[in-house]
């Protein structure tokens, strides 16, 4: 078979052809939160020349065109672990892909193997071996980017499906649960107000929990830090709520709480357990502190929504406190060191 024929067959054998030992351990999935685009410039360093290829018609090609050529040919990964060896011109041979690469497969601007020949006559590459050798690498990104993308897109689509069966799930539940930390959300919460305000149930003890520094925790640690204080929080005040409480997350970092039928000193003493369990929280990175403003609905003609915003003003002088005590600044940054 003429040399140049070898690489139309070998494009139409791994065309024809699924992929049958691919192993896809180890190839990350990224998650539906990150762009397309974004997950297929990056996810590309999580895969193999095996997840990418058939490899069996790979090395078959290869000899092929050894044979053709008169050469000894060697593939490799990214990292120069020996795929494919054919001939004996690389007996002993360690290979240095930073120092001599050979000839780089790329597949979205990312090295994931190299190709190295060596003529078994001693002479140099000839021009056809050159040309050829550089339509193989050709071929082999243009097919693995064709696998790459398709795989990516496949995985990519399926968590998308998921993700839309969850909401419409949730959707037809009526749904009552701020997905992040599991307390209702800001618009269940608003409903529960006005039922309890039809309801003129009195008195109503009204607090507005509000997490101290959220943006310092985002600005230094990221948001999956920053959303573990969030959770952290949300977890205090709700197992720190009796069953009849109304808690929910009416913003980023704020919390609502209502006490209907307050006993004397029972949303005092909710508050101090609040912010008592904050400070004893034991974590290398996380000091959760909350800001607490109370105030008490005993007026039926009132309505929870307007005591709410009187209970943020509240909570706003006892945040002016807590971040000028002693040695607050220092249990809050104490994760950067």
């Amino acid at each position: 078979m003429h040399p140049k024929d070898l690489i139309n067959a070998f494009e139409n054998d791994i065309l024809m052809k699924p992929i049958k030992k691919t192993n896809w351990e180890g190839v990350t999935k990224m998650g539906y939160e990150i762009p397309y685009e974004k997950r297929i410039k990056e996810n590309i360093k999580n895969y193999t020349l095996s997840n990418l290829y058939d490899m069996e018609v790979v090395k078959r090609y290869l000899g092929s065109l050894a044979e053709a050529l008169k050469l000894s040919i060697l593939l490799t990964d990214r990292h120069g672990e020996k795929e494919v060896a054919i001939g004996d011109g690389f007996a002993g041979f360690h290979p240095d892909v930073v120092g001599e690469p050979g000839r780089k497969l790329r597949i979205k601007n990312r090295t994931i193997g190299h190709l190295y020949v060596k003529q078994l006559t001693g002479e140099e590459e000839s021009r056809l071996a050159g040309e050829l050798l550089d339509g193989t690498i050709a071929i082999l990104s243009t097919l693995g980017e064709e696998a790459y993308l398709h795989r990516e897109s496949s995985i990519y689509l399926e968590e998308l499906e998921k993700q839309l069966e969850s909401r419409k799930h949730i959707v037809a539940n009526n749904e009552r649960e701020d997905i992040l930390t599991g307390v209702f959300n800001e618009i269940y919460f608003e409903s529960r107000m006005k039922l309890i305000d039809r309801s003129e149930v009195i008195p109503v003890a009204v607090l507005n929990v509000n997490i101290n520094d959220w943006k310092f925790v985002n600005d230094h640690f990221g948001d999956e830090e920053s959303d573990r204080l969030i959770r952290t929080v949300a977890d205090i005040v709700r197992e720190e709520a009796k069953p009849d409480y109304v808690v929910g997350r009416i913003d980023g970092d704020v919390f609502g709480v209502l006490i209907p039928m307050a006993e004397e000193g029972e949303a005092e003493e909710y508050m101090e357990r609040l912010q008592s369990r904050c400070l004893s929280f034991e974590d290398p990175i996380l000091a959760p502190s909350v800001a607490v403003g109370m105030v008490y609905k005993t007026n039926i003609e009132e309505t929870l929504e307007e005591r709410l915003s009187d209970a943020e003003y509240e909570m706003f002088n006892n945040k002016f406190e807590i971040k000028n005590a002693p040695g607050y600044r220092e249990r809050l940054e104490k994760g950067l060191n």
